[in-house]
């Protein structure tokens, strides 16, 4: 016996529901075109009438400065720098993953990166997942393979990683670095 919603299929939505739940979605969370296309696309009639219908309220959207692949790409690597503390490499994989262009993805991550420590924000990052320092080569690459996932660069990691195995703390390296 299953619990969740039953199957049957939905009614298909014109235009005037589309941009109803388009606008719900976007309320919900901030998307970035290529993401609601899809969505919309799932809710439309199916077919020509559906696609022309999709393709209206995406340029109504964008008309009212509801959807914009700009901001998004912006709010997102910025909550991603500020929140989670990732490097510009993942951020700029997450933004490719959600269809963004490569000049948006490129202006948003300068904004967002420009003028960052990285080994900071890696340090911040370890301190963030509580990573234990590496007591051996196995421990040093699985903190290794994390930040790597994490986006941050080679140089940067090895900087931390370098100060981690030298028994040398965290706070410590950064008064290190504000004396330098």
């Amino acid at each position: 016996m299953a619990f969740g919603r039953s199957k049957r299929p939905r009614e298909p939505l014109t235009e005037t529901g589309l941009l109803d739940y388009a606008a719900k979605s976007l309320g919900a969370r901030m998307q970035s075109e290529r993401d609601l296309r899809r969505k919309l696309r799932d809710r439309a009639e199916p077919g020509p009438d559906g696609v022309t219908a999709v393709d209206a309220v995406i340029a109504k959207l964008k008309e009212l400065r509801y959807l914009s692949d700009e901001r998004y790409a912006a709010d997102f690597a910025r909550l991603r720098q500020e929140n989670r503390s990732l490097g510009r490499r993942r951020v700029q994989q997450d933004l490719q993953n959600k269809g963004i262009s490569s000049p948006v993805i490129a202006e948003a991550l300068e904004s967002t990166y420009d003028g960052v420590d990285e080994v900071a924000l890696v340090r911040q990052h370890i301190e963030r997942k509580r990573l234990q320092p590496p007591t051996d080569d196995k421990s040093t690459a699985r903190i290794l393979r994390r930040l790597t996932a994490a986006g941050f660069s080679s140089k940067s990691i090895f900087t931390v990683l370098r100060q981690l195995r030298s028994g040398e703390a965290l706070d410590t390296a950064e008064t290190a670095l504000a004396e330098d």
